[in-house]
């Protein structure tokens, strides 16, 4: 340890307005120390002590990922690291924000951090009243929009959600009202047909017919329009034929069940064999019985996939929100994407196509899920918004190491050279005013880098924006 000397430390661009007094109770309380090249410590140690170099070099950096950034590499007498937010206090984590490096045998004033904070108070109040003020309402604000930006997520969420649900609940009720309808008309045509000219042989085989449609009708294929355009003309001359009316209204519904006229002949032999003519209305009440039969199903099969699309969307906002999970959690992240497309679905509209590149064998990962959800949300939005209502969108996860890679693509024109190391600062955006509040890529930094530990980056080139999130497969991993 060398002497502190005053003189020196009034050479230092930090100190160089301070009085004698001041400079006396610094050397008095700290010390000038020789350090040789290595770290002097590293990020997210606990901070004990404010550094000033004398003369050396050195370097900052930052740990990004599995990767170390550098930040500054320095070598002007009188920069400083360390504790400097000692004044503030247990209010904030006092640790170091940085790893320091020293390139060359150097010396450095040292102060611990509490005669730091002593210093400060003591000697410049008002000074570290101001500081003070400016640090905490600057967080403030930040948590404040922060907030805001959750609560303006939510809200699209919630119209797009709402938007969503209503869809297949209005399918359901309209099913269910025509399906009351359809199975009030076939009650009545088997009343017909049960006071028609039929053995009971005969009624088996309708029955057996009708067992057979409902087989046809769940196995039936989707046609084109042409496919079916034709189709539906040979069913309704066949129907036509036999002097069945509204067969326009008939052989649709016929051939999406899959159904063709050499079937229907069944039904016309069946007919026969009971001794009735192969035409007339004994033949058209067992075909309109038959067509309420296969409407029926239809509307049943309707009712059950819009109630499944309800189901599908509360389990997505269920799992999106994760409301009743614990917060730190270990999931399969393909989960966590797949209800965050669903949630977001009438955002990204039909002139967009969703490809989803999952490696549905990587492990699950722990996660803080609601807030990486946020992170997803960020991520497509923006992609979204970039292709305008048209292009691509790809969802892609694999294992990039000893990490989990989840890439959020898009055909978008690119983000500009110019901005690309900005996208990132806090109130950033391109959106127009009212759109956007410039946080969103600053809350999803700050989710996977300071909380899960991971790596957030961006590359772009027109027609392939793509943002790669990484994530450590235990926390261990990330802590370390």
């Amino acid at each position: 340890m060398a002497v502190c000397d005053p003189a020196e430390l009034r050479t230092l661009f930090l100190f160089e307005k301070l009085g004698d007094e001041q400079l006396g109770w610094l050397c008095a309380e700290g010390e000038v120390i020789t350090v040789e090249p290595g770290v002097l410590y590293t990020e997210g140690e606990r901070a004990r002590c404010f550094y000033v170099l004398v003369e050396g070099a050195v370097t900052l950096s930052r740990r990004v990922g599995d990767t170390d950034v550098e930040t500054q590499r320095a070598d002007r007498p009188g920069v400083y690291a360390g504790a400097f937010q000692a004044h503030l206090g247990d209010r904030v984590p006092q640790v170091y924000n940085n790893t320091l490096t020293v390139t060359t045998p150097s010396r450095f004033y040292v102060l611990e951090a509490g005669k730091l904070a002593t210093f400060m108070w003591e000697w410049f109040p008002m000074a570290t009243h101001m500081l003070e003020g400016l640090f905490f309402g600057m967080r403030n604000t930040h948590t404040a929009v922060a907030q805001r930006e959750r609560l303006l997520a939510l809200g699209s969420l919630s119209a797009g959600l709402t938007h969503e649900l209503n869809n297949p609940a209005a399918a359901a009720v309209r099913a269910t009202g025509a399906l009351r309808e359809r199975i009030t008309a076939m009650r009545q045509k088997l009343r017909l047909i049960a006071q028609g000219p039929y053995d009971r042989a005969t009624l088996e085989a309708l029955i057996r017919l009708q067992e057979d449609a409902v087989e046809h009708a769940a196995k039936a294929p989707v046609l084109s329009p042409i496919e079916a355009g034709d189709k539906e003309d040979a069913v309704a001359d066949w129907l036509e034929e036999r002097g069945i009316g509204s067969s326009w209204d008939i052989a649709p519904t016929f051939v999406a069940a899959g159904l063709d006229p050499r079937w229907l002949d069944r039904v016309a032999t069946t007919i026969q064999a009971a001794g009735a003519p192969a035409s007339g209305s004994t033949l058209e009440g067992a075909i309109r019985w038959l067509n309420y039969t296969i409407e029926t199903e239809q509307l049943m099969t309707e009712i059950e996939d819009s109630t499944t699309r309800v189901s599908t969307l509360v389990g997505a906002a269920k799992q999106y929100s994760q409301l009743d999970r614990a917060p730190n959690r270990v999931v399969d992240v393909h989960e966590l994407l797949d209800s965050t497309l669903t949630m977001l679905e009438g955002k990204i509209g039909t002139g967009i196509a969703v490809v989803k590149d999952y490696d549905r064998t990587l492990p699950p990962v722990p996660v803080y899920a609601a807030e990486l959800n946020q992170v997803w949300t960020n991520l497509i939005d923006n992609a979204v918004s970039a292709m305008a209502g048209e292009g691509t969108l790809t969802v892609r996860t694999s294992a990039d190491g000893d990490r989990l890679l989840v890439e959020i693509g898009d055909t978008g024109p690119g983000i500009a050279e110019d901005i690309r190391t900005r996208i990132f600062d806090p109130f950033f955006t391109t959106k127009p005013v009212g759109e956007g509040t410039g946080l969103g890529l600053d809350i999803s930094w700050r989710i996977v880098v300071n909380k899960h530990h991971g790596d957030l980056r961006m590359t772009s080139e027109p027609g392939d924006t793509r943002f790669q999130v990484r994530l450590p497969w235990s926390a261990e991993a990330g802590e370390a």
